[in-house]
């Protein structure tokens, strides 16, 4: 506990001294969580970095989630404490490039391997579908945003879709995301295959488990579950809807259906209420590397820098203001 100490004790001077902010995904460790200047998720911290007055921003994340606070703060050095935390699903899509096979997600060997078709790219289903607008989650790549027309979150997925002209969208990378959008939509949604271990783990089995255990819990699932998951569901939302969802409900117990980490958080501040897990291995290692002596190394010796180049910021901020204007 005193070298726990003795570490944050560095990082908050270095802080200070490197005029930083501190970003930490609801994901992330518990004390990573704890001493960050704002938690939630991914976008949100992006968006409020941007309006902060600093010189650097020090995401506790992914890399995606880097890349997204360079787009929308260009002025300033973002770092990522762990440079090879990556985000499987962001990663089985690609403008173009070479075939990408997932052969297990960070030591997960019973998912099933993901296979990027080889020479099948973005540009690639665009192309079999000319004119059809392309909806893109904002776990995904810059340049991947960049090719796209519009981003989208979990909470505004089906509301982004709805904006757009036509009859048909290809919404890219989630299949989960997309065949959930798909039930609350007329619009024909063309998915890619692609889909985050953590959640797509989850089984109706593992649901119906729950509701066993603790019938009297509100069964909360993130978009990203399955189909089946989510129809047994009380409540699919985002991560921020779970928060904002077990503060303002009279229920007193929950099943929480997304990554662990947002149980710190959900505790925390509702200290009179239970949290279970929907399943106990919602963990995503990548999410997990960054420990407090990653962040500290960071900010010691400016490690880790991540930008996105001009031509590609500017497009994929442009799919990101698209999504903002939209009321």
């Amino acid at each position: 506990m005193e070298e726990q100490k003795r570490i944050i004790e560095e990082i908050l001077k270095l802080k200070d001294l490197r005029r930083a902010v501190l970003l930490a995904h609801n994901y992330q460790r518990d004390e990573v969580q704890e001493i960050a200047d704002f938690v939630g998720d991914s976008l949100e911290l992006s968006r409020k970095a941007a309006g902060v007055d600093c010189d650097v921003i020090v995401f506790c994340g992914v890399n995606f989630m880097a890349e997204s606070a360079s787009i929308l703060s260009p002025e300033k050095t973002v770092l990522l404490p762990e440079p090879d935390a990556n985000c499987p699903m962001a990663d089985m899509i690609r403008v173009e490039g070479e075939r990408k096979v997932w052969k297990s997600f960070s030591g997960y060997e019973q998912q099933p391997a993901f296979v990027f078709p080889h020479g099948y790219t973005l540009r690639d289903i665009k192309a079999e579908h000319p004119g059809l607008p392309v909806v893109t989650y904002v776990n995904t790549t810059a340049d991947v945003k960049a090719e796209s027309d519009i981003c989208c979150t979990s909470a505004n997925v089906v509301k982004v879709i709805e904006s757009l002209p036509g009859s048909e969208v290809i919404c890219i990378p989630d299949r989960n995301l997309s065949a959930w959008a798909a039930t609350k939509t007329d619009k024909k949604i063309i998915s890619w295959d692609g889909f985050c271990h953590v959640h797509d783990r989850v089984t109706a089995e593992d649901a119906r488990r729950a509701r066993r255990e603790h019938p009297d819990a509100v069964l909360m699932a993130h978009p990203e579950c399955r189909l089946e998951v989510l129809e047994l569901a009380d409540h699919v939302t985002s991560t921020s809807g779970m928060l904002r969802h077990a503060g303002s409900s009279d229920a007193v117990e929950f099943v929480v259906g997304t990554e662990i980490g947002l149980m710190y958080r959900l505790r925390k501040e509702n200290p009179g209420k239970v949290f279970h897990p929907l399943r106990k291995d919602m963990i995503c290692p990548n999410m997990k590397k960054t420990r407090l002596t990653s962040v500290l190394t960071a900010l010691r010796e400016m490690k880790h820098a991540i930008s996105v180049p001009e031509d590609v910021r500017v497009r994929a901020k442009k799919a990101l203001d698209r999504m903002l204007e939209i009321k």
